[in-house]
């Protein structure tokens, strides 16, 4: 397990600086613990609804789209249905409540949710992945919470990365790098809870307080016997998260390709936001902090048309 991952002690005249990096991903970090001393943790409060939100039970029917078959995935709460603005091949939306504002989500809520997923996702083939952004810090549109599934013919940045990393860690071993890593996790500091699925605080983290559960399957239809332990360890990291004072979260779940045999192990990650406040909205969202591939809404060969245009207006 040592060899996962690199911890790295520099001085500095305000304490020291912990240069992190994974072993076979390359994945960095810098953490300074004396940060969290400056008081950045505000107190949650929340922008005024404008009460047009087209998530809402009395909106929803009417102003969301269908699948192809003319149908919406409907389980207990949960509508799941494609995304009007996609950003993948397969790109779907699933509302987890019929409330607007959720202080607390039931497992069952989760379970549902989790549910319309991989309904919706095993319609494509590809790489797919379940995302979270809750409330604006978080780079959520919508306070509404929502998840969001996609699937590409290309695994995401993040994937490909451990693609790799198993790969080498086998020709170098001759062992299963995410069977060592997750025996690693259970006998480490970092381990919070769980033996199927083991929830830990990852050794290298993409954001605050990363924590992330390694499944024992791989790809979606492998994970619906695990779907309730899944959902009961969301829920019980975001309670972790709100005894420590924060409210907003981005997650991931991340899986192999139908069919694949190449070791991987599906995971899921979670971040802390900070609290939603009249200065947190937020454009970073789960495909800046989970996936490592910013969403970008202008071309960059627009620019020098725009910059031209807006040249000649001041002139």
């Amino acid at each position: 397990m040592k060899d996962m991952f690199s911890i790295t002690d520099v001085d500095t005249q305000k304490g020291i600086i912990q240069y992190r990096e994974e072993t076979y991903t390359g994945f960095r970090c810098r953490i300074n613990p004396d940060r969290s001393k400056r008081h950045i943790v505000h107190p949650f409060t929340l922008p005024e609804d404008d009460g047009d939100c087209p998530f809402c039970p009395e909106r929803i029917f009417s102003v969301t789209p269908f699948f192809p078959d003319g149908k919406r995935i409907l389980h207990n709460e949960s509508v799941t249905f494609p995304n009007m603005f996609p950003f993948g091949t397969g790109h779907v939306v699933t509302v987890i409540t019929k409330a607007h504002r959720v202080e607390r989500f039931s497992r069952q809520q989760v379970i549902d949710a989790l549910t319309g997923q991989i309904e919706a996702l095993v319609r494509y083939d590809g790489y797919p992945s379940i995302n979270m952004n809750f409330l604006p810090s978080a780079g959520a549109s919508l306070v509404h919470p929502h998840m969001q599934g996609l699937c590409d013919a290309r695994p995401p940045h993040i994937v490909e990365r451990y693609f790799y990393a198993g790969f080498k860690y086998r020709e170098r071993t001759g062992k299963e790098y995410w069977d060592v890593l997750t025996d690693g996790e259970k006998k480490s500091g970092r381990y919070l809870f769980g033996d199927e699925i083991a929830w830990s605080a990852h050794a290298v983290p993409c954001g605050e307080r990363e924590v992330r559960g390694i499944l024992p399957v791989a790809t979606l239809e492998e994970t619906i016997p695990y779907i309730d332990l899944l959902a009961a360890g969301i829920v019980d990291v975001l309670e972790f998260y709100r005894n420590l004072g924060t409210t907003a979260f981005n997650m991931s779940i991340f899986f192999d390709k139908a069919g694949s045999k190449r070791g991987f192990h599906a995971f899921c990650s979670l971040i802390s936001r900070i609290n939603p406040n009249p200065s947190s909205m937020s454009d970073s969202a789960f495909m800046e902090r989970m996936h490592f591939e910013p969403i970008i809404m202008t071309l960059p060969e627009d620019m020098g048309e725009l910059y031209r245009n807006q040249k000649k207006e001041k002139d």
